[in-house]
């Protein structure tokens, strides 16, 4: 009966997030993002009860079928869909809340060979977009959107919306934020610095520029 209520709910979830979802037997037959929370399943319950070998086993012959990896060790809540899956990872320490999205090409990982807790904490009602890598042992709020292609390497709260490489909050509660310093992820961002540098020496030389030419026409009168 336990797994028939998960496919019910996996079933609703495809429904309620993928347009292209027609019918629940389309979706339990072609949908590789629910066969592989249904493999998961089985091989988390044989890694809890300290199994060897099989749940790793059962780990990997689901990624060869559907793209998709996720490590026994993984803590996944109800209703996670995962949208056409491909390349997607969830490390082992991962632990993942309920009603969470993730599309195609997204990284739950690490960031190196810390031991302990060393994958994200992905809060309810989340979006992880396509190629986002949410990376080391970190926090991400509830009804949090992460941007496709983005990199988060820092806790963020509920509510807000985060883009770019690396990433930075851009919206909180649905309300852009983009000047608004005390929103923003602090995180290393060498390009942003060097565009800083570069606007200085130019606003200097502009400076100096026109300091020379105002000489110029001092000495010509």
């Amino acid at each position: 009966m336990g797994m028939i209520k998960e496919i019910k709910e996996l079933v609703g979830s495809a429904r309620e997030k993928d347009p292209a979802a027609t019918n629940a037997f389309e979706i339990i037959m072609t949908y590789s993002g629910l066969h592989a929370i249904l493999n998961h399943r089985v091989a988390n319950w044989m890694h809890r009860h300290r199994m060897p070998f099989l749940p790793r086993w059962i780990s990997q012959c689901s990624r060869f079928f559907t793209g998709i990896e996720i490590h026994p060790g993984a803590k996944i809540g109800k209703g996670l869909f995962i949208d056409h899956g491909m390349g997607v990872v969830i490390g082992e320490t991962s632990e993942i809340g309920d009603n969470v999205t993730i599309f195609q090409g997204a990284t739950l990982g690490g960031t190196g060979k810390e031991k302990g807790k060393r994958h994200p904490t992905i809060g309810d009602n989340t979006i992880v977009s396509a190629g986002a890598k949410v990376l080391g042992s970190i926090e991400i709020g509830k009804n949090v959107i992460i941007g496709a292609g983005a990199v988060v390497i820092r806790s963020v709260p509920d509510d807000v919306t985060v883009v770019g490489v690396p990433g930075r909050i851009v919206k909180v509660g649905g309300e852009k934020v983009l000047s608004d310093e005390s929103h923003r992820m602090h995180l290393p961002d060498p390009v942003s610095d060097i565009l800083i540098d570069a606007c200085a020496r130019i606003d200097f030389l502009e400076k100096q520029l026109g300091k020379q030419k105002s000489k110029k026409k001092d000495k010509e009168k």
